[in-house]
Order: C-alpha cells, then sequence, then structure tokens
C-alpha cells in the first residue's frame, strides 16, 4: 500500500537470546499499523557495532521516517503510552490484590454456599487479602523488615518483630479462612493490626512523614497512608467479628 506506515526496527535475535522488548517493541509498531522493516543483530559483535555506529547505548532502536525514535520506552511514548519513572508512586500492586481476594472470596462463596453474596464472603475477603499480602511481605523478608522499621513503632524498639510479622500475618490469615484456633488467631489480628495501626496513623498524620507502604513487600512503590492502615484495621475488625460471633 502507498499509503502505509513504515519504520524499521533493529533488535538482538541471538540462537541463545531474543530480546524481548525488541519483540515488544515489533508488536507496538504493527499494532499502530506499522509495516516493519524487522532487521536482526544476530551476533555480539554485530550488535555491538551497531550500537556504537548509532552511538546509542541499548537496542532495540526504532526508526520512523528517518529518525530515531529510540528504545522500546522511547517507543512508548511516541506512542502516547505511560512510562512509569523510577520510584514512581503507584497503586496497581494494592488494587490487583484487593481486586483478586474480593474475587477468590465470592468464587469460594459460590462453591461452598450456592451464592457469591454471603457474609462467608466477607470474612473471606479479608482472610484471603491477609494470606496475599503476606505472601508478597514473605518473598523477601530482609527487604520488608527494612521498610518496616522506618514507621513501626514495635519493630523500632524490637528489631526481631519486623521478621515476625509477615509469619504472625500469614497465621491469622490462614486461620481466619479455615475459622480454626480462633483462641490463637484473634489475639495475633488484634496485636499486630492494633500495633500497624497506631503506627501508621503516627507516622503519616501525626509526624506528617513520607514514606513508602511495606504492605505490599519492600519493594513498592506504595505510599504509607490510607492502604497500610487500612489492612491493619482490617484485621483488627476481622479479629472482633469473630470474637463477636
Amino acid at each position: 500500500m502507498e499509503n502505509a506506515k513504515h519504520a524499521t526496527l533493529y533488535r538482538m535475535v541471538m540462537p541463545e537470546h531474543v530480546c524481548p522488548y525488541g519483540r515488544k517493541s515489533k508488536w507496538l509498531l504493527e499494532s499502530h499499523g506499522y509495516q516493519v522493516d524487522d532487521h536482526w543483530l544476530r551476533t555480539r559483535e554485530e550488535t555491538d557495532a551497531f550500537k556504537a555506529e548509532h552511538k546509542v547505548a541499548t537496542t532495540p532502536q526504532t526508526f520512523i521516517d528517518g529518525r530515531r525514535i529510540g528504545g522500546n520506552d522511547d517507543l512508548r511514548r511516541f506512542f502516547g503510552k505511560h512510562v512509569p519513572a523510577k520510584d514512581e508512586t503507584s497503586y496497581r500492586p494494592v488494587i490487583a490484590v484487593f481486586a483478586m481476594t474480593a474475587l477468590m472470596a465470592l468464587a469460594a462463596s459460590q462453591a461452598a454456599t450456592g451464592s457469591p453474596f454471603t457474609v462467608m464472603a466477607g470474612e473471606w475477603f479479608i482472610a484471603f487479602s491477609m494470606c496475599v499480602l503476606a505472601i508478597l511481605k514473605l518473598q523477601d523478608v530482609e527487604r520488608f523488615s527494612t521498610m518496616f522499621l522506618n514507621y513501626d513503632l514495635l519493630a523500632q524498639r524490637w528489631v526481631p518483630y519486623g521478621y515476625i510479622y509477615p509469619f504472625a500475618e500469614a497465621l491469622a490469615g490462614v486461620l481466619m479462612a479455615a475459622h480454626a484456633a480462633t483462641w490463637l488467631s484473634i489475639p495475633v489480628a488484634l496485636f499486630i493490626g492494633g500495633i500497624g495501626a497506631v503506627s501508621v496513623f503516627k507516622a503519616v498524620y501525626v509526624d506528617k512523614r513520607a514514606l513508602k507502604c511495606a504492605c505490599v513487600g519492600g519493594s513498592s512503590n506504595v505510599p504509607l497512608g490510607f492502604v497500610s492502615l487500612t489492612e491493619n484495621l482490617m484485621m483488627v475488625a476481622m479479629a472482633i467479628w469473630m470474637l463477636a460471633r
């Protein structure tokens, strides 16, 4: 077609490695209606020579109408897509966790009772959320505990508590989901949830500190505040509910 849009793409396609960003760039171009002149850089020497010639540090590289657009991030920006900056605040991990645990709770309720909208579904939502949040923390306990020490009042006084917390949250979540050993799950949830809520409230609303939340693990960019406070208050509420029922 005479009016077709054309782009030239240089990407690494080697026997031991096919660059994933090169695949993404090719797909992105094609999804926007470009015919792609796809050049494969088949060896390390060929790749290094290309980078030296064009004075670039990375591949893939895209050219449109003779103008270098750049790598995959640059191409995404060219098409108006958002490219997260380093350490950019994002609530996506939290939204993903709570959306999935809500759906899991509704599914479990449907399977167990024949209806997704039950009191049990609400209980499972909180218990499953505790379990999933604990999993995220347990992926890197060392990193979590370091971030946790920035604001938790008990961990600041007794460092091992930062290592214990995710295991305690996981234990309480599993037991609450099973309605088992409430003599243990209720006090654990009340204890860690109560201390956590006070710690977050003091750090954010009293001391006005701008910190990262450790609630979804130590590598998140979720700001400390409402989300972490909600996590801890959910644990306290669940404990009180199970104590009262």
